[in-house]
């Protein structure tokens, strides 16, 4: 702590009228964040002689805000008030003086020229002014300019009287601003309120005063600059209509936050921040007393604010919450989102805390806009104490400490990775292997790195440089395009000798096709050529699987998600998961088509996620089929409470109404494009129910199936419903009860053994399970026709889907997994009735295990097809993961797995598999 009268400005303002101690006294017990600013207005326009007229506005404005500066400077450095306080009330301040001098000036302008109104609307037009900077930050300084920005809704003129002159509304609206600039700036016997700053508007000095919405747009589109955008991100309107601001919002939100993850602002950034230190060295060369610049120079503030709002233009198009206009705000959001570690946004908030205390004992010196440490030895050493520390060798060491931090942290985003190092990507390397016409030294290159086969990897490299869509790339993408790749060829090298699995042929062609998918966006190629860690994590993960090749061409946006090691250390949780699609959801309200593009985007990025996870060997198959059942769960009960909300004649505010999984799902074994088998109940008395839930059923199908800019979520099948096809789409819960005693087919009860509840309304979901337990706890006769017909419904089965081919069909195959899966289905419908805890859904494995330990099948023999049908899972995986639609592998790999379940099926069915299926 220390003495305000450190202060020259404080010195100065306290000896000019008698009175001001007491006001500073009184008004330093208040946090000054919160005080009522138009009290303490109206006593400064009444501290006037006895009989005296009020002080002007512009006269009681100035002494407030000297009142409220000098306050906050004794508030400050006695401790009372904390960096939040200092910059929360300067802002409010700000805000309150814009609002009190526009309504003022607002009523004089139209007392001599009407109202202003809309062309188009015939409505009143109000400005609206912008707060840019720090203003619209919430983080103003105490001796800071304003930047602002002035917009006013429609062109047209004003509505003149009698003794009226009628004016354009950009002349109105531009001679409004005028006299607002004047109102805060003008110098007077009382001082200022804010020097104002109109820089930032539409074509800077050289644009009009104040500019339509439609100016607005129109520029933002047309000439909008990437530094622009920076400035936007904070802009803030103080005055004006909701429904004018919130059409401003929806011009400005576009331009500054893309819908695509936008790397190419990192370049932008540090071209931008080039500039600005150019400038800075330059002045400091100039004037070697002016160093040490606390917001402008080498790991100031300057730099904690580029390094929040690089993280907001990146991802401030798919994530709201990243539109936060504080610095401070932002960097908690960053850390909780895990874009940054705790720790470094802590030190970050540290270093930003140091440096705005310290640029603010700067300015309380002599309330001058100042970011420099003073040239002079005395008053460095009263900005030292000022600062609670001893001498200026401390504040310094102190200073550096930060500033060193901060430029770290700057330089590991910022720093250029074109610049030549082991790991960047270099732009300017060798054109060896980029020009098509110079075949020989592209096979010498290929040679030289130790590719199996030159001749054929230049064939395939000289068709993605002759590719069409590659003809018309800029120069710059192009340029990166080749970095990569040259970047690449030695990595797929190392990936091919690291693994077994895989080629380097076929990852090169796997790793060209996805490049040629991402050369038009220029984003891509930059977040590539920005993490270059990221390009080696995309060439070990098509080197592996030539499916998730094909995913991550389609769904490029994933790159994202392999930024760090989060995707692997990543835990999936279905509960946090819904509720981020709750919140996602919910930033979207009533834009449907966004709403289906979340739920891709976040569909797709949990799958990538478990992708990563199963390409490093970390789960099973079985495992892994557990995570992708519950994400799909997930998805489709967030899916229909959401398509619920779309339903314009819905009858209640939550259906009653339930998604039932069969198949794959209700199994819990899905694969990464397996379809969702599924039919839809409901428990509604009202008159109305069948047809709302028949609505909700076929939006619900629409919104999985559609393909959009972002994919697609699932294929849905509902044959199972009851009487299939012809049947309707969606069920009471009686009827359904009713068709499954009395009219269902015994395949539809084999169905029923793998069916369970998937999402909605979840006592639904436990009559649904009494249902099913009813039906297949039924009593059915040994010598009764069950047998019968499980053996015909394989034989119709095999003779759909006949294999031609020398190879073994793992699923449609005799001794493949739909045998194994029949004989689990046969002996639970038979069974059950004696056994009821067969009925439990716990998969195939494990209820082969039960039915040997109940001594319905040999023990030994169940083990052993529970082991056959593991290993085809895995073996079918593997094949999925290369690409290969058919699960088909040589015979002999398997034949001793086929041989057992054989010997199950023979042993129940009395048949041999193969000469059943003649």
């Amino acid at each position: 702590m220390s003495s305000p009268s450190v202060s020259r400005f404080y010195q100065r303002w306290l000896a000019a009228a008698p009175d001001r101690a007491a006001k500073t006294d009184e008004l330093a017990q208040l946090s000054l964040a919160q005080i009522n600013l138009a009290d303490f207005l109206a006593k400064e326009a009444q501290a006037v002689p006895s009989g005296a007229p009020p002080l002007p506005l512009m006269r009681a404005m100035r002494r407030l805000r000297n009142l409220l500066v000098c306050t906050l400077i004794r508030r400050d450095l006695e401790g009372k008030a904390n960096l939040a306080e200092v910059v929360e009330a300067m802002t409010r301040f700000a805000d309150f003086a814009i609002q009190q001098h526009m309504a003022e000036l607002q009523v004089e302008l139209v007392a001599a020229h009407g109202q202003p109104i809309g062309r188009d609307s015939g409505l009143p037009q109000e400005m609206i002014v912008l707060a840019m900077g720090k203003q619209g930050g919430g983080e103003l300084n105490v001796s800071s300019d304003i930047d602002l920005i002035f917009v006013y809704p429609e062109d047209g003129d004003t509505a003149a009287g009698p003794g009226q002159r009628s004016l354009s509304n950009h002349e109105f609206f531009v001679r409004l601003g005028k006299k607002l600039i004047a109102a805060l700036a003008e110098i007077t016997e009382d001082g200022y309120t804010f020097r104002v700053d109109m820089a930032l508007r539409p074509n800077g000095g050289s644009g009009p005063l104040a500019a339509s919405l439609g100016m607005v747009e129109r520029y933002l589109i047309v000439q909008g600059r990437e530094w622009e955008r920076y400035a936007w991100v904070k802009a803030r309107a103080v005055t004006g209509r909701a429904e004018d601001i919130a059409a401003l919002d929806a011009i400005v939100r576009p331009f500054c936050f893309r819908r695509y993850l936008d790397f190419g602002v990192i370049d932008a950034i540090r071209n931008m921040h080039a500039q600005i230190r150019a400038e800075v060295n330059r002045q400091e060369r100039l004037h070697p007393d002016r160093s040490n610049n606390v917001k402008l120079g080498r790991g100031g503030i300057r730099e904690i604010e580029f390094l929040a709002q690089v993280f907001q233009l990146i991802r401030g198009g798919r994530d709201a919450a990243l539109r936060d206009r504080s610095t401070r705000t932002t960097l908690r959001i960053i850390a909780e989102k895990g874009l940054l570690s705790h720790a470094i946004v802590y030190q970050l908030l540290a270093s930003y805390t140091f440096l705005r205390n310290l640029e603010h004992r700067l300015q309380y010196l002599d309330d001058a806009q100042t970011h420099t440490l003073p040239a002079n030895d005395t008053d460095r050493q009263t900005v030292a104490e000022m600062m609670g520390l001893p001498d200026v060798a401390t504040l310094l060491s102190q200073l550096e400490a930060h500033r060193h931090f901060v430029a770290g942290q700057f330089d590991e985003m910022f720093s250029d990775k074109t610049e030549t190092s082991d790991n960047d990507i270099e732009l300017q390397s060798s054109n060896e292997c980029a020009d098509p016409d110079n075949r020989e030294v592209m096979v010498a290159r290929f040679h030289a790195l130790g590719f199996d086969d030159p001749e054929a990897a230049t064939k395939r490299l000289i068709a993605t440089w002759q590719a069409p869509r590659l003809q018309s790339m800029p120069e710059a993408s192009r340029n990166r395009l080749q970095g990569l790749i040259n970047t690449a060829l030695p990595l797929i090298v190392q990936a091919a000798q690291e693994s077994s699995g895989g080629s380097q042929l076929a990852t090169l062609g796997r790793l060209l096709d996805f490049l040629e998918a991402i050369a038009r966006r220029s984003a891509y190629l930059s977040l590539l050529t920005e993490y270059p860690h990221t390009l080696a994590r995309v060439i070990r993960m098509v080197h592996a699987s030539g499916w998730a090749a094909q995913f991550l061409s389609q769904h490029p946006i994933l790159l994202d998600e392999l930024l760090d090691d989060r995707i692997r250390n990543a835990v999936f949780d279905p509960v946090a998961l819904a509720a981020d699609i709750d919140t996602q959801l919910a930033a979207a309200p009533g834009d449907t088509e966004r709403q289906m593009d979340i739920l891709r985007e976040i569909h797709h990025a949990q799958l990538f996620h478990l992708l990563a996870q199963d390409l490093a060997g970390d789960l099973t198959v079985e495992k892994l089929a557990d995570y992708l059942s519950a994400l799909a769960d997930t998805i489709v009960a967030a899916t229909i409470k959401a398509v619920w909300h779309t339903v314009a004649t819905r009858h209640r505010d939550v259906p009653l109404f339930t998604v039932i999984a069969y198949g794959k799902l209700g199994g819990k074994e899905l694969g990464y494009v397996s379809d969702l088998d599924v039919i839809f109940l409901y428990d509604d008395a009202d008159q109305d129910a069948p047809a709302q839930y028949a609505k909700l059923a076929q939006r619900f199908i629409t919104w999985m199936t559609s393909h959009t800019s972002a994919g697609i979520l699932f294929d849905i099948d509902t044959a199972l419903r009851p009487d299939g096809a012809s049947g309707m789409l969606v069920s009471s819960v009686a009827s359904f009860e009713k068709y499954q005693s009395n009219s269902a087919w015994v395949w539809e009860h084999q169905a029923l053994t793998r069916a369970r509840y998937c999402a909605g309304d979840t006592a639904i979901g436990q009559r649904f399970e009494q249902i099913r337990e009813a039906v297949l706890r039924k009593e059915r006769p040994a010598d009764g026709p069950l047998k019968q017909e499980v053996l015909a419904m394989r034989q119709r089965m095999y003779d759909a889907k006949p294999n031609h081919s020398a190879l073994f069909d793992l699923k449609q195959d005799p001794g493949g997994m739909i045998d194994i899966e029949f004989i689990v289905q046969f002996l639970v419908l038979q069974h059950a009735a004696a056994y009821p805890e067969l009925t439990a859904n716990f998969g195939n494995i494990a209820l082969l295990r039960m039915c040997g330990e109940l001594g319905l099948i040999d023990a030994g023999l169940a083990a052993r097809v529970a082991d056959a049908y593991r290993q085809y899972r895995k073996l079918q995986h593997q094949l999925r993961l290369q690409g290969q639609d058919l699960a088909r592998i040589a015979p002999e790999l398997v034949e001793q797995h086929a041989a057992q379940v054989s010997a199950l099926w023979q042993a129940i069915f009395g048949v041999n598999v193969a000469d059943q299926q003649q």
